[in-house]
């Protein structure tokens, strides 16, 4: 039976919404990850080139990485502390980075985040 309308939820209920809600934030993730591979099968080429294609490779790519780092920004801390090997900090730096400071943004460091950090956070999170 459920609770009253206006009573607060019992702690048992808060617990499963949040399991849910980090489920589906990992999940977010997984799609995430499988879009930064799509835009690198692109080639590294294709990425850097001086051409409108590219600008728009770049912006998608930093876009993805805006997004991974939100995602696990929200992601509860007991989560995060079972990934003690995640640069969780790392993450959040990189995306104030780019959402903050685009005009000091390396190419060639998003294009590594995209093609390493990011397929082994989604390889990380999916082993457990």
């Amino acid at each position: 039976m459920s609770p009253a309308e206006g009573d607060p939820p019992r702690s048992d209920e808060v617990g499963a919404d949040r399991e849910g809600r980090v489920e589906r934030r990992v999940g977010d993730l997984a799609e995430f990850v499988r879009e930064a591979a799509y835009l690198t099968k692109k080639g590294q080429e294709a990425y850097l080139a001086d051409s409108m294609e590219g600008a728009l490779l770049r912006n998608a790519g930093e876009r993805i990485l805006i997004k991974v780092a939100t995602v696990a920004e929200k992601l509860p801390q007991g989560f995060k502390d079972r990934y003690p090997d995640v640069d969780w900090q790392g993450i959040n730096r990189m995306r104030n980075l780019v959402a903050h400071h685009y005009d000091r943004v390396s190419h060639d460091l998003i294009w590594a985040a995209l093609t390493v950090r990011i397929p082994e956070l989604g390889s990380r999170l999916s082993v457990n």
